[in-house]
């Protein structure tokens, strides 16, 4: 099932995978068909990348990063993205008391988020959780798969 949080109309033609999409299709392939039929340009974003290098272990998964990296645009967060996650992580801990490990588990996702905001991209992620909880304290553009 797909969800959007955005109005047809107003699709946006930049597109975003997050990580948690790019490591179930490559961990099980049920993404294929969905991530074939996308419409629009699809930019990768630097975070997304650094999170997957980090578990990046075997030469195949290797060799898909450089590939992903030479064949979309890479997009990465401005010291302005770099600040306003700071803030609004901050919001998060004092309205919802969260600790210091999940703040920091979430400041990739936003950042992820932030920076394809400031694009005008879609977000395309399977981590329905933290990224409507990203969505509650600064909107864009989501998609869940």
């Amino acid at each position: 099932m797909r969800q959007s949080f955005l109005s047809p109309g107003l699709m946006s033609s930049i597109v975003i995978f997050d990580t948690s999409v790019i490591v179930d299709q490559l961990r099980t392939g049920r993404h294929q068909q969905r991530i074939q039929s996308i419409n629009g340009l699809i930019r990768t974003s630097s975070v997304v990348l650094a999170e997957l290098w980090r578990g990046a272990t075997r030469a195949a998964e290797r060799d898909f990063l450089r590939t992903l990296e030479k064949n979309h645009p890479i997009l990465t967060p401005t010291e302005r993205n770099w600040l306003e996650s700071g803030q609004i992580l901050g919001r998060m801990f004092v309205d919802k008391k969260l600790t210091s490990g999940k703040l920091r588990d979430l400041h990739f996702d936003v950042l992820i988020a932030i920076t394809a905001r400031s694009h005008g991209a879609r977000l395309i992620t399977s981590n329905r959780g933290d990224f409507e909880f990203i969505h509650h304290y600064r909107k864009f553009q989501m998609e869940i798969w």
